[in-house]
C-alpha cells in the first residue's frame, strides 16, 4: 500500500487537493442535511452535479432522501464501498468517524471548513488515508476548475464587507 502524504495541515500543495479530486469518486457525505440553506446541502448537490457519487449519512434522517440520495445511519451501513468520508460534524467526533473509515476503507478523511483534529489526522494517516482538514471539496474543486471566479468570489463583486462610498 502507498502511504499518504503527511501535511502539518496548515497548508496543503495544490497538487495534494488535485489528485484527491480527481481520484476520489464516492463521497459517504456524514452530517448530511435536507435544509436547503444548510452548507452541506450547497455541497452534496454541487458535487453530485459534478458526477461526484454521494451518499448521506444522518442517523436522524435514515431512509428519507436528501438531493435524491438515500440517507444512512452511518459508515458501517453504507451498501457500497466510498472512496472518501467528508465530515459535517464537530470535531470532537472526528476520531471515531475516522475509526469507522478505516473499517469501511476509505482512502480519504475530510474534515469541513472549521473542523480540524490533530490526533483524528494523525490516526488515519497511520492507517493509510489521505486527509485534509477545514477545507471543502466544493470550494476547492471550484477554486481548481475556475469556478470560483464565474461566480464573483475573489472577484471583489461579491463581499462579505460593506461598500464604502
Amino acid at each position: 500500500m502507498n502511504r499518504p502524504i503527511k501535511f502539518d495541515h496548515s497548508s496543503y500543495p495544490v497538487s495534494y487537493i488535485r489528485q484527491i479530486l480527481r481520484n476520489v469518486h464516492s463521497i459517504a457525505m456524514v452530517g448530511a442535511s435536507a435544509t436547503w440553506n444548510r452548507p452541506s446541502n450547497f455541497a452534496m448537490k454541487y458535487l453530485l452535479q459534478k458526477g461526484f457519487q454521494i451518499i448521506p449519512v444522518n442517523p436522524g434522517a435514515v431512509g428519507k432522501k436528501i438531493c435524491g440520495e438515500t440517507v444512512f445511519a452511518d459508515l458501517a451501513s453504507l451498501p457500497v464501498p466510498v472512496d472518501m468520508v467528508d465530515i459535517f460534524r464537530p470535531a470532537e467526533e472526528a476520531p471515531e468517524l475516522v475509526e469507522e473509515a478505516i473499517k469501511i476503507g476509505a482512502k480519504v478523511f475530510w474534515m469541513q471548513l472549521g473542523i480540524s483534529h490533530a490526533d483524528a489526522a494523525k490516526r488515519a494517516e497511520d492507517a493509510g488515508l489521505q486527509v485534509v482538514m477545514d477545507r471543502c471539496p466544493k470550494i476547492e474543486y471550484a477554486r481548481l476548475t475556475g469556478e470560483l471566479g464565474w461566480n464573483g468570489i475573489n472577484t471583489g463583486v461579491i463581499s462579505n464587507r460593506r461598500r464604502r462610498l
